[in-house]
């Protein structure tokens, strides 16, 4: 499920990054299997009452953050919340640090992003600009990156509640 929904994230960023279908028509996720088969990375479903509404990618980062390789909400439900709850409730569920990798050029994904930040920590999160390096040696815009630390708040939330959802919300 989750690489039927990639093909659909990677033509999203086609806009952004250049990317071209292959000869077969798909839209190569080269790093994607990473996320299957170490252990360290993780791939989590969005749903959104029964119907798959998009995934996350995770990974650690050598610094011992987790990043956010990959976020994706099908546009049917994109601009009603679902995408920002399923982004908080990950947030809030796994205190500690995050980076938080989009395209400036992505005007959508940087304002989005920088809701969610304030949204956790209010104004504790910074903002910096990283060089991309490709494996191929391709040139792609350089990535901005949230950087926040989530406090410990699982005391606040009730999971069970949380991951049942109301009938219609977005679990991830």
């Amino acid at each position: 499920m989750v690489e039927q929904l990639a093909q659909l994230y990677r033509h999203d960023l086609s806009e952004f990054l250049g990317y071209l279908p292959e000869a077969d028509g798909t839209f190569a996720f080269r790093t994607l299997p990473l996320f299957f088969d170490e252990p360290e990375r993780e791939v989590l479903l969005i749903e959104y009452g029964s119907a798959p509404a998009g995934f996350v990618l995770t990974r650690p980062l050598p610094d011992g953050a987790t990043s956010i390789g990959a976020f994706f909400v099908v546009r049917a439900l994109r601009r009603r919340g679902v995408g920002q709850q399923a982004a908080l409730r990950l947030l809030r569920c796994r205190p500690g640090r995050w980076a938080i990798a989009f395209q400036e050029a992505n005007a959508g994904a940087a304002r989005f992003w920088r809701g969610v930040a304030t949204a956790a920590v209010g104004s504790a999160w910074r903002e910096e600009t990283r060089p991309v390096v490709t494996a191929d040696g391709s040139t792609v815009p350089d990535d901005h990156w949230i950087l926040l630390t989530q406090p410990d708040t699982t005391g606040d939330i009730d999971m069970t509640e949380a991951s049942r959802g109301s009938g219609g919300g977005p679990r991830a």
